[in-house]
């Protein structure tokens, strides 16, 4: 398998552009799937608080940066959707919402909402004992003893113990948001659920207030209300807008450190790791 991440072909959730350079830094094994951002493309290309691999792992190393609650080391580790970022030393914490368009953008939070995780039920069965397993968008599961509370495709929020804090049912009138298609970012209520027969995926109306869309219900998440509040929305549409024009700035050189011409990859492969740092 290729160490090697082209940025013509990342996913169109990479908020990374295209363009500029040729390869950019591969995500590794984790939750999320092929969406996951690596965690050096957060830091770097979009928060541009560190302007290489080698300062991404320095910064790490403080164990100040956490996600969803715990200190990672891992400047690969994929980011997706609801993950919930913290920088104790600049008292920050972000929430990884769709942007329109599909790209992950940081929406910031205050400190107590830091504390808990939107998460997709995507599935459920019964485990030894009877108690129920949910598992969840992001590869998580965790057990409950009452699972007829809970359908596939509601939302749940979830704390650092994995306590159920909140639930938010699949059903018309609910808040959604498209996380993938054409209609990724748009934030609606659901009109109607339309049930298709067979094995095809069911189609969801999704009222907006000048319009709507429809779409597969794979494709929306149902969410709480705070997560649109309208200061947010702003701050993180301002947030998308400063990222896209940064790459246009001379920090953008800074990809040069993770081409696979190994340039500069001596100074950022201190640690050992060869020609990991594409």
């Amino acid at each position: 398998m290729s160490k090697h991440q082209k940025r013509l072909s990342v996913p169109n959730s990479w908020p990374v552009e295209r363009k500029t350079e040729t390869f950019t830094v591969k995500a590794g094994a984790g939750p999320h799937g092929e969406s996951g951002v690596p965690l050096l493309v957060v830091l770097r290309d979009v928060l541009g608080y560190v302007g290489s691999r080698k300062e991404a792992r320095y910064a790490l190393n403080q164990g100040s940066i956490l996600v969803n609650g715990d200190a990672l080391d891992d400047e690969e580790r994929p980011i997706g959707m609801f993950d919930i970022l913290e920088f104790d030393e600049r008292n920050e914490h972000y929430r990884v919402f769709p942007d329109e368009g599909g790209r992950l953008a940081l929406t910031p939070i205050d400190a107590e909402d830091a504390d808990s995780k939107l998460g997709k039920i995507e599935g459920k069965q019964q485990v030894p004992g009877g108690a129920t397993q949910l598992a969840l968008h992001d590869g998580r599961t965790l057990e409950v003893e009452d699972g007829s509370e809970y359908a596939g495709s509601d939302s749940i929020v979830v704390d650092a113990e994995d306590e159920i804090l909140a639930q938010f049912p699949y059903e018309e009138g609910a808040l959604v948001t498209a996380v993938e298609g054409r209609h990724a970012g748009e934030v609606g209520e659901i009109e109607e659920i339309q049930v298709t027969p067979g094995s095809s995926s069911n189609n969801v109306t999704v009222s907006q207030d000048d319009d709507g869309f429809e779409t597969v219900a794979e494709y929306v998440v149902v969410i709480d209300e705070n997560f649109v509040d309208e200061d947010d929305a702003e701050e993180t549409v301002t947030a998308a807008g400063e990222d896209a024009d940064a790459a246009d700035d001379p920090a953008e050189a800074s990809d040069s450190d993770d081409e696979a011409d190994g340039e500069t990859e001596t100074d950022d492969d201190a640690a050992g790791d060869g020609g990991d740092d594409e």
